[in-house]
């Protein structure tokens, strides 16, 4: 039998993620960290993962990674970690976990392509409820759809990817307390966001707090984390691959979030760099750039396809979004001179 007569329909029916090429190109498609650790931090890294086992198995959980992330990353006290292969292994995670017969799971769209892609690959229905026409949230028409619905699971992403909105905290709180299920808070971009809804953990017993280290400057290592109660994940704990965070990983993140002071350094130079670009793009005719609280800005243009393929040319590689957001690019924040290049090639291709 083929491909076709064996595999599910629904997943015949969608398309893989999509990364493009990027030799070459001054890449500001996916929301990395543009600086590089200093050099004599990647000399000591080096020494530190030669001196690694990789003849055996990673310790099965990261007891002192997840140690250490609860010490640096202000966990309050109770609760627990469970790490991932990146945060997407941890959304698979904890869709898997909940996908009963019939559940369902909602999120205000658009958002992470990955909540729904998860939903398909685990049988849940995915329930997108659209943003406002500005991408603003609209917490009481969320929570009359979720009274309606009743999923199983909810995700907000705080900030939003691809919008970069932050929605207010007494939003977010408003979907907390009415959702009769688990509301994952992702906050991939916490450290360019300021908020946090880390420290409430113990308000809400439906509250989880989903993070990555990958926009701090380790996408890498991939290696993310979720925090929350411990009867939460201890279920979660049942569904994850074992040692699903390699040996190199474990070793890495332990070496380099001891200087998280370094990392934390880059993020505010990111955010430095954000204030200047974002005036810079609302001065190019022919644009609307969104506000951000990440390390992105969604700019809406003429025609995307064609400002997409003349940035390319340029040697400048951002993200053409899909047709839910009509004409828009998402646009990294780079370093200053990345960025002087991307508005050169930005004001050439609009006016194209």
């Amino acid at each position: 039998m083929t491909p076709k007569e064996l595999v599910r329909p629904e997943i015949l029916a969608l398309k893989a993620y999509h990364v493009a090429e990027a030799g070459g190109m001054v890449k500001l498609d996916a929301m990395e960290n543009p600086y590089s650790l200093p050099e004599p931090l990647r000399r000591e890294l080096a020494e530190v993962l030669a001196r690694v086992d990789i003849n055996r198995y990673p310790e099965p959980s990261g007891r002192k990674l997840r140690e250490l992330l609860t010490r640096k990353m202000n966990v309050p006290r109770g609760m627990e970690l469970l790490l991932g292969n990146g945060s997407d292994d941890l959304i698979q995670i904890v869709t898997l976990a909940l996908a009963r017969p019939g559940a369902s799971m909602m999120y205000p769209a658009p958002t992470f392509v990955m909540y729904g892609m998860d939903a398909t690959f685990s049988g849940m229905r995915a329930i997108p409820v659209p943003l406002r026409e500005d991408f603003s949230f609209d917490a009481d028409a969320f929570v009359a759809r979720m009274k309606a619905e009743r999923p199983a699971l909810v995700f907000i992403a705080y900030p939003n990817n691809p919008t970069g909105a932050l929605y207010p905290q007494a939003d977010v709180i408003k979907v907390l307390q009415a959702a009769p299920g688990l509301v994952v808070v992702d906050e991939a971009y916490h450290a360019f966001a300021g908020r946090s809804f880390m420290p409430r953990l113990g308000e809400f017993a439906n509250l989880v707090v989903l993070r990555t280290v990958s926009k701090l400057g380790l996408a890498g290592i991939r290696l993310g984390y979720l925090a929350g109660r411990p009867e939460w994940i201890s279920e979660f704990n049942k569904v994850r691959q074992a040692y699903n965070v390699n040996v190199l990983t474990q070793a890495a993140a332990l070496f380099l979030l001891e200087r998280l002071d370094v990392l934390e350094k880059q993020a505010a130079l990111i955010c430095d760099e954000r204030a200047k670009l974002g005036a810079a793009l609302a001065e190019v005719k022919g644009l609307a750039v969104f506000p951000s609280e990440a390390n992105f800005f969604l700019v809406r243009v003429p025609d995307a396809e064609r400002t997409f393929e003349a940035l390319k040319e340029r040697n400048v590689l951002v993200r053409n979004l899909h047709p839910g957001l009509r004409n828009c690019l998402r646009i990294t924040v780079g370093t200053a001179e990345e960025n002087r290049i991307l508005l050169t090639a930005l004001r050439e291709s609009v006016q194209q």
